[in-house]
């Protein structure tokens, strides 16, 4: 995976962060509160709509089902210590349902599947008696993590 570095804009680094990633922390919570947080392979659509496949019986997707707020960390986990950088966002997240939303997320899903070495999915593939849907969280603000020696200096990544 490529390093991204610190030279290019907030938005550029975290682009390029989000680009070469393969999979993104999806932080939930159930309807007490007990937080959650599951690694899944995704796509996306300009840094703001991300992608997953999912069983609706995961502990991520039963409490999506009543807190759909979320958070989300996408980072290189392969950078040396002291070197990372991560883009983290806030999100609502929920199953994609309808056409022709379902039809336009599995293409972007299937298009990036198949650049990392996957395989193509369809909207046949995601439906309750398959087992997984296609679900989709729409990024409300994004941050990463400045570079000054701090120990929490996030800046606001604004991506238009």
């Amino acid at each position: 995976m490529n390093s991204v570095g610190s030279e290019g804009s907030p938005a550029d680094n975290a682009r390029g962060i989000v680009d070469t990633s393969l999979y993104m922390v999806l932080a939930t919570a159930d309807a007490d509160g007990r937080p959650w947080s599951s690694p899944v392979y995704f796509a996306h659509l300009e840094c703001i709509e991300f992608y997953w496949l999912s069983s609706p019986r995961a502990a991520h997707s039963r409490n999506l089902a009543v807190r759909p707020q979320v958070g989300i960390a996408v980072f290189d986990s392969s950078a040396a210590i002291g070197t990372g950088q991560g883009v983290y966002m806030s999100a609502v997240a929920e199953p994609v349902a309808g056409q022709p939303d379902i039809e336009r997320a599995m293409e972007v899903f299937s298009h990036r599947s198949l650049r990392h070495g996957g395989h193509a999915w369809t909207c046949d593939d995601v439906n309750p008696s398959s087992g997984l849907l296609l679900y989709r969280a729409v990024a409300e603000a994004h941050w990463i993590l400045a570079k000054d020696g701090q120990p929490d200096h996030r800046i606001p990544v604004h991506l238009d």
